[in-house]
């Protein structure tokens, strides 16, 4: 084998494309809203991973007024065909009227860790 095959097949086994992976972020009010929120989609198999970065702060306007607030962020990991019944949870127990619920592809990523998300979101 060429050498530079060898380094190309190596490199595959390491990243790879990210396919129907994406990472979803949520924002929420308190602590406590955002475990809430995470546990319950992990346990339901709609996340294989949820990060909470416990303080953000965010600037938005909100019924025309200029808004500052502290808020929580959540980093789903899942899988895009999950997304309506993401929303549809994530809506039904969230404190806000129109929570931040936004999903980004993942283009590439480690293929271990995307192989692992694909397992860990299996019904």
């Amino acid at each position: 084998m060429d050498p530079s095959d060898r380094s190309q097949a190596d490199e595959r086994g390491i990243a790879t494309s990210g396919g129907e992976a994406v990472l979803v972020l949520i924002t929420t009010a308190t602590r406590d809203e955002a475990d809430r929120i995470a546990r319950g989609l992990v346990e339901q198999r709609l996340a294989a991973c949820v990060t909470i970065v416990p303080q953000v702060r965010s600037f938005f306007w909100w019924e025309n007024k200029l808004s500052d607030e502290e808020e929580v962020l959540l980093m789903l990991k899942t899988r895009r065909s999950h997304l309506r019944q993401l929303i549809v949870k994530v809506k039904a127990v969230h404190s806000y009227s129109v929570p931040e619920i936004i999903a980004l592809p993942i283009v590439e990523g480690s293929s271990s860790y995307l192989e692992w998300v694909d397992e860990a979101t299996s019904r």
